[in-house]
């Protein structure tokens, strides 16, 4: 059950309350990544952030605002931390480069977890349509970032005519959250180095032979 009158932004925040706020959110996204949405209640985000229940509610008015800001939280964390090498993402060189990154990230991880925003998505999509339109948003932030690697390339006239930049970022945003299920589940970077490597060789294909001189 949610209260009334919670603070919806953290612009309107105390520097304290900032940081009362994130440790929240933090809290209940490292609890979320582990147990899931369902798996997660407010005590359990109230205990692991050592704050009060009134606390809590004061910042959030029920779990669905609550899951919401952990969405822009893995928002932030997982798509705006991959910002800068996203903006290399205009030739096959920037993409192998990326490649190699997540497929270290998921080792590092000992493949758990998944993607953070797309196991998210999974549990709110058909329950909570506004969280699901945050999901939305961020893979909308993610897709434009691949998008205007291929874009440049487009514009360079690297790409082969007919070659679509924004279909092209679908299809490799949807390798990458398919990769990450599956390397998931196997426990394994097999899948996610496949769909990764097969991605980016159509890219070559794609890509004109004075791209590469």
């Amino acid at each position: 059950m949610g209260r009334s009158g919670a603070v919806p932004a953290t612009g309107k925040l105390t520097s304290k309350g900032a940081l009362t706020r994130g440790r929240i959110v933090t809290s209940a996204a490292e609890l979320m990544f582990e147990n899931g949405v369902a798996g997660t209640t407010m005590e359990d985000v109230r205990a692991a952030a050592g704050v009060s229940s009134s606390q809590v509610y004061h910042y959030f008015a029920d779990k669905s605002a609550l899951v919401r800001a952990v969405i822009e939280y893995q928002d932030e964390r997982v798509v705006g931390g991959q910002e800068p090498m996203l903006a290399r993402l205009d030739s096959v060189a920037g993409l192998r480069v990326w490649r190699d990154f997540l497929v270290a990230h998921q080792r590092q991880l000992q493949c758990r977890g998944g993607c953070p925003i797309g196991s998210l998505g999974s549990e709110v999509a058909e329950t909570d349509p506004k969280a699901r339109a945050v999901v939305a948003t961020a893979f909308r932030r993610w897709e434009s970032g691949i998008r205007e690697g291929f874009l440049a390339m487009s514009e360079r006239g690297e790409l082969a005519p007919g070659t679509d930049p924004g279909k092209l970022a679908t299809a490799t945003l949807a390798a990458l959250q398919g990769g990450l299920l599956l390397t998931q589940i196997q426990r394994s970077t097999e899948p996610l180095e496949a769909t990764l490597d097969t991605v980016i060789d159509h890219v070559c294909s794609v890509t004109l032979p004075r791209a590469e001189g």
